[in-house]
This record gives structure tokens, sequence and C-alpha cells, in this order.
């Protein structure tokens, strides 16, 4: 491998272990500091930070793979994503970071809402931890599983350390990196690191798209849409072969980001109410342009191969191809940043909404209850390893597929948390038991859809995504159970903020 590659990705990985070595000087003193960035984010970074952190390696692997394989139908994921996020921004942001404040300071998702449902504060905490938990340690292995795409596919044959394969290497490998800024930054380092990742993956984003269509062998959107009609018209069309249920389960991925963790508690870390507009703008446009580039990428990258008799054999490995095959090696080092970027950004941030309730839900909750500031940076740091550990062990499987396992964790996040976080910001009624019945409901019917195979197959028709039932189903429970178990002294004081706001 051309020594510019290593210089740029070395350049990269230094980079990102001093930020987080600046991060450790600024904010780890405290749980505060540590999980949340003593609340203190500017609007630029905690908008790239969210978007950084949702679009992991799919964006540059997952999700062009799926466009190279299918074309511009499998770009309604992209479309739904986007109003989706644009929702979240609108409707849960501020009204997030204002009442996680109003409700004991919370600084995490399963505080907040033991906080907001107080006569069932134990089983919310303890139910919600555990799907974080669960659902994390399968959506931080998606990460390590792109992380071991990317050497196996770029570093084949160089290493040989101990028997362990190329894959094998470059899950330790990227895990390796993501704890040494993480543990040692807490959340001030992964939302900095964020931002710069962010910035790194939409230069990516724009540059390679750009250089397939125009560069030497591309031929111009002319010839690549002539390249793709003949072998498959369909390839260039939004709606051929595409069933209804089929555009309703892509779309429906929008509905996942009212649920996720790792993206809202950046909601929560914003400098100041005011500052919600702000991030909402910079983040879509951020968002908007970096989907834009990797569909184009998945299409024309198809294009591009078939003109140039490539033989793909994954893919999901279209950029890793494309990005050692077009461009100098300093760039390709560059844009294996960018890959490494998308992956350890969300990484990163899984790690930490993980540690965080791991050491404020159950270590606090129920093992130290006296625990010192101190003493819980601590725990939080060693919980970081652990579920780091963890997915690795689940991402060793070489067959995984990045989407799949996107999906999945994505889904279950959408049903277990999305009707909640909603309902409890904005209808009043909405009361522990009804919570409760929601997250547990949603988590349910996804892992038994998943389990049942009906996303891959329904009812002798195509499968149905999985968020879809478990989204319907959780917001069915809450208003349900809530209904019937009205306990107004939950609820009156957000009824007050509701009404305010």
């Amino acid at each position: 491998m051309a020594i510019g590659v290593w210089i740029s990705l070395i350049g990269y990985f230094v980079l990102m272990i001093a930020i987080g070595v600046y991060a450790m000087q600024r904010a780890t003193s405290s749980s505060e500091d540590y999980m949340l960035g003593g609340r203190a984010l500017s609007p630029k970074v905690a908008a790239l930070s969210a978007g950084a952190s949702d679009m992991s390696g799919w964006l540059l692997l997952g999700l062009p793979g799926a466009l190279f394989i299918s074309g511009l139908g499998s770009a309604w994921i992209g479309i739904g994503l986007l109003v989706g996020a644009f929702l979240n921004w609108t409707l849960v942001a501020p009204r997030l970071r204002e009442q996680t404040v109003h409700y004991g300071n919370a600084i995490t998702i399963p505080a907040f809402l033991a906080n907001r449902f107080p006569t069932r504060a134990l089983a919310l905490r303890t139910v919600s931890a555990v799907v974080i938990v669960v659902f994390f340690a399968v959506y931080t292995a998606s990460g390590l599983v792109a992380g071991g795409k990317l050497f196996e596919s770029a570093f084949s044959g160089i290493y040989n350390f101990g028997g362990m394969s190329d894959y094998a290497m470059g899950v330790v490998i990227t895990l390796g990196v993501v704890l040494a800024y993480t543990v040692v930054g807490g959340f001030l380092a992964v939302s900095l690191t964020d931002f710069v990742q962010g910035c790194i993956m939409m230069l990516a984003l724009v540059l390679m798209p750009a250089v397939v269509l125009f560069g030497e062998g591309g031929g111009g959107f002319a010839q690549a849409s002539e390249t793709l009609n003949s072998v498959d018209p369909t390839l260039l069309s939004w709606t051929a072969g595409l069933t209804f249920v089929g555009w309703l389960s892509a779309v429906a991925w929008g509905l996942g980001y009212f649920g996720q963790p790792h993206i809202i508690v950046r909601f929560m870390a914003i400098r100041s109410l005011k500052d919600v507009p702000i991030a909402r703008n910079i983040g879509m446009s951020w968002m908007a342009i970096s989907l834009i580039g990797a569909v184009s990428l998945g299409v024309f990258g198809r294009a591009y191969a078939i003109r140039n008799g490539m033989d793909v054999q994954d893919p999901e490995t279209i950029f890793i191809i494309l990005a050692n095959l077009l461009f100098h090696p300093l760039i390709t080092g560059f844009l294996y940043a960018a890959l490494l970027a998308a992956i350890m950004s969300t990484i990163s941030s899984q790690l930490l909404v993980s540690s965080s309730s791991l050491t404020e839900d159950f270590y606090r909750l129920f093992l130290r209850k006296e625990a010192s500031e101190k003493e819980s940076v601590a725990i939080g740091r060693l919980c970081v390893v652990i579920v780091g550990v963890v997915a690795a062990i689940i991402a060793s499987d070489e067959d995984s597929q990045v989407l799949g396992l996107v999906s999945n964790a994505w889904a279950g996040f959408g049903a277990a948390f999305g009707p909640l976080i909603i309902m409890s910001l904005m209808w009043p009624r909405t009361n522990g038991a009804g919570a409760i019945a929601g997250m547990v409901v949603g988590a349910v019917t996804v892992m038994l859809w998943i389990t049942l195979g009906w996303n891959a197959e329904f009812m002798g028709g195509p499968g149905v995504y999985e968020i879809i039932p478990g989204f319907i189903a959780s917001l069915v429970a809450i208003i349900a159970v809530s209904s019937m178990t009205a306990d107004a002294g939950e609820y009156r004081h957000i009824d007050r903020d509701s009404r305010a706001s």
C-alpha cells in the first residue's frame, strides 16, 4: 500500500486522539461534563455531531451498495430519512432541550423518562437502559463490520498478525482508535470529532461522485445514463418494480429518528434553546448534500463499473474500490479517512450513550447510589470499553452486512423510543404505565417481526420493514394504557409546559 495512504490515515488518527486529549482537559470533571459536554455545544457542532453520529458507515457503504444493486428505487430511504430528520429537529429538539432541564436536569434519556414519570421511575430507567445497551451493541457492531470491510478490501494481504485476518484486524484497529478518544475525552471529544468527521464525510461525498462522473472513464451524465439503460432501464427509475409496501418500508426509515438516543442526546446538549433553529438549518443542509452524494455514488458507480469492465464482488465496497482506483494515494488516504470518520463518529456516540445508561441507570441506581463524580466518570470509561468489546464479538462474523445490522437496530430504537419521546413531550396525558407499555411493545414487536422473517417476506408478498408495525404498536400501547390508567399527577407540569410552548 502506497506510503501516501498511510500518511493520510495516520494523520487522521493522530487528529482524533488529539481532540480527545483536548476535550479531557475541558469537560470530564463531572458526569454532566463527561456524558453531555456540560450542555454547551454550539449550533454548528451540535448539528454536524448529530448528523455524523447518525450517518454511519452505511452512508458510504450500505446505501451506495443498495443503490448499486437496485438503482434509484433505494433512494427513497434517503428521502424518508431527510423528512424524518427535519421533523425531529422541528418537533423534538426544542422540547427535549427544554424539558430535560426542567425535569431534574436529566443527562440521559432513561433519566429524563424517569423524571417525567416519577411513579414508574425505576422500571422506566431499567427497561430503557436494557433496550439501549442491547440494540446499541448490535448497532455498534455494524460500524465495526464497516471498519473490517474497509481494511479487508483496501489493505488485503498486508497484515499477518498472529494469524488474524485483514477483516478482524480492521475491526480491532477501528475499535482501538474510537476507544482511545472516547474513553479519554467523553462527550465533548465525541462531539468535536464528529464535527471534523462530518466535514470530511461531506467533502468526500462531493468529490467521489464528481470524479466518477467527469473523470477519466466516467463519460458524464449522458454516458452514465446510456450505460445504465442498456443494462437495466429500471436502474434510473424511482418507481419501476417498486411496490407500495416496498416504498413504505423505504420511507419509513424516517420514523426511526425520533427514538435514536445517540442523535437526540445532541438536542439535550445544545447550548441554548435559541440555537436549535440555527443547528437545524446547518444539519439539514449537511444531510441533504451528503445523501445526494451517497445516492450519486451508488448509481453512477454502477455505470462506471460497467463501462470499465469492473467485477464488484461486494457492492457495499464500491466506495473503497473507486477510492483506490481513481485517486492519488494521498487523496485515497483522505477518502479512507472519510469512511473511517463515518464509522467512528457513530460508534463513539453509541458507546458513550450505552456507557451513560450503564453508569447512570444501573451502577448509580442499583450498586452505588452515593458514587462520587470522579468515580462515575471512571465507571463510564470502563463501560465504554465493555460495550465496545461486546460489539466486536458480534462483528466477528465476516459475512455480516452493514445495512442489515443498521436497519435492525434503527428499527428497534425507533419503535421502542420514538413514539414514547414524541408522546411524552407533546401529549400531556401520557403516563408511566403507558410509557413502559409503549417501550416494551415496540421493542418486542420489532424483535418478533425479525425473528419470524416478516421483514423479508410477509403474507406471500414483499417484507414489511419492522419499524412500521413496531412504531404503530408502541403508539397504540401508549395511548391505550395511558387512557386507561391516567395519573393526573404525572402530567400536570408538562401540560403547563406544552401550553407555554
